[in-house]
């Protein structure tokens, strides 16, 4: 099955991106999808320095807040960053370190996986989406 990158608002992105996610469709489970994601972020010889557990802490959380509401099956963010590229962004434009570090998300949501990450502004930000969509890409297996 071919993949397709699809934009869709997930609630993903921070208020300073007002842009849709990039987003797409992994065919496998949401395990499978996890680890092809960690594979492809460490086969860049880049270190994932956290996976921040979204889906739980939501599910967990969704009664305190006062919502029954679940928004995901599963969902977890890998955080990370390059020092050659955040360099090269952030040499352009100091200012560039508000997007530092990057996150590729993996979620699943009525049994549909999908993998994604941020769309950044244009400019010097480009040859971070480029790193992304490469990590995504080998993930998915296109």
């Amino acid at each position: 099955m071919k993949q397709t990158i699809l934009a869709v608002t997930l609630g993903l992105a921070g208020a300073a991106h007002a842009d849709s996610p990039i987003v797409v469709p992994y065919d496998g489970s949401f395990d499978d999808a996890t680890f092809a994601v960690e594979s492809a972020i460490v086969g860049q010889g880049l270190v994932i320095d956290y996976v921040s557990h979204v889906g739980d802490m939501l599910n967990r959380t969704g009664a305190d807040v006062g919502s029954d509401t679940q928004l995901f099956d599963n969902a977890d963010i890998f955080i990370f960053c390059s020092a050659v590229v955040s360099r090269e962004v952030m040499e352009a434009d100091p200012m560039n370190i508000a997007h530092c570090p990057y996150g590729i998300f993996v979620a699943e949501r009525d049994g549909e996986v999908m993998v994604g990450y941020r769309d950044y502004p244009d400019g010097p930000m480009a040859k971070v989406e480029d790193l992304l969509q490469t990590i995504v890409t080998d993930a998915v297996g296109n």
